[in-house]
């Protein structure tokens, strides 16, 4: 038995046709439209990575802040107090401090570096937007 298609044994209800211009359009409609949900699910994804490791960097900053000040206060009273045997206190003080304040810069300098080169911008995400806009046109045209 042989059928429209001209396949024997299938059965088929009607002929094949091409989908209309209006099915065309309504299938890259509800492709655009899940294309740019995926887009923006990416983008988020890819500025929660960015976001948690500037957090760890500003954290890292606070706490070097406060290992810098915690530092600061215990070194500057046994420092004080061991160099005032020897030397003035004045002069004890300053030396212990400048030492102190030394170690917190460096702690500081180098979580402010680690933050200037953390790169913020989803990279990723407006490559594969232009591809999609790029896809976009072929489709249309």
């Amino acid at each position: 038995m042989t059928r429209e298609n001209g396949r024997p044994g299938e059965v088929s209800s009607s002929p094949r046709t091409e989908p209309s211009l209006g099915e065309l359009f309504a299938d890259l409609s509800r492709e655009m439209t899940a294309l740019i949900r995926q887009e923006a699910t990416l983008a988020s994804t890819e500025l929660s990575r960015k976001v948690t490791v500037a957090g760890r960097s500003v954290g890292m900053l606070a706490l070097g802040g406060l290992v810098v000040y915690a530092g600061f206060l215990a070194l500057m009273a046994a420092g004080i107090i061991v160099l005032a045997h020897v030397i003035e206190w004045w002069v004890a003080a300053l030396m212990v401090g400048l030492i102190v304040a030394g170690g917190g810069y460096l702690l500081v300098r180098r979580s402010l570096d680690a933050l200037r080169h953390l790169d913020l911008a989803p990279r990723q995400t407006v490559a594969t937007l232009k591809e999609d806009l790029a896809w976009a046109k072929d489709q249309t045209t």
